[in-house]
């Protein structure tokens, strides 16, 4: 009998991927402070998806399959997450527009009932960015969308009028990679729609 899942996010973009893949699922966010002891990027998403599953894996009653997830943007070894506020939004933004950047999300799923990690991964995609002009990145800032956002912006909002192109899964730059989870929860032969 396939468990309940939970996602331990309260990430809108996050529910809206999964509610896409036709999931049925809870929320239940983590709201421990995250920390990370790793460096690299991958290994820092890879971390914090853990941390987050695990949290709420330890505190269920309940029997479930707890999915935890982390997103940062790396671009020429800074690892930039969400802006502090409205001046870091705009230098992130000033660094990545023009040039090409990299996306990694992690995720991890956790056993509430044995506190198993029954997998974590990171997949990665490349972000090509047009050049911008320092008044439409204030005007963006304006609308409050990059303050929440990793890098500072979103792929699926005003932002798509300056991405290029990319290399990789959409999905893991607006924040779950849908079809990467699918097939590794495959892989361990779970079928989420079995």
């Amino acid at each position: 009998m396939t468990k309940k899942l939970i996602l331990a996010s309260a990430s809108p973009r996050r529910k809206e991927i999964l509610e896409q893949m036709g999931m049925s699922f809870s929320v239940c966010p983590a709201c421990g402070e995250e920390h990370s002891t790793c460096k690299e990027p991958d290994g820092v998403v890879k971390e914090l998806a853990l941390q987050k599953a695990m949290e709420v894996a330890e505190k269920l009653k309940e029997h479930a399959l707890v999915i935890g997830s982390d997103t940062v943007v790396s671009f020429r070894g800074e690892i930039m997450g969400k802006p502090l506020n409205e001046e870091d939004a705009f230098r992130m933004l000033k660094e990545l527009e023009g040039a090409t950047h990299t996306v990694y999300t992690g995720v991890a799923v956790v056993d509430s009932d044995t506190k198993e990690v029954i997998l974590n991964f990171v997949d990665g995609t490349e972000v090509s960015m047009y050049p911008m002009t320092d008044e439409w990145i204030r005007q963006y800032i304006r609308t409050g969308e990059p303050m929440d956002k990793a890098g500072a912006y979103a792929i699926q909002g005003g932002c798509a009028l300056w991405i290029r192109k990319i290399q990789g899964s959409y999905s893991t730059v607006v924040g779950f990679p849908a079809v990467r989870f699918y097939q590794e929860m495959l892989k361990i032969g779970i079928d989420l729609f079995a």
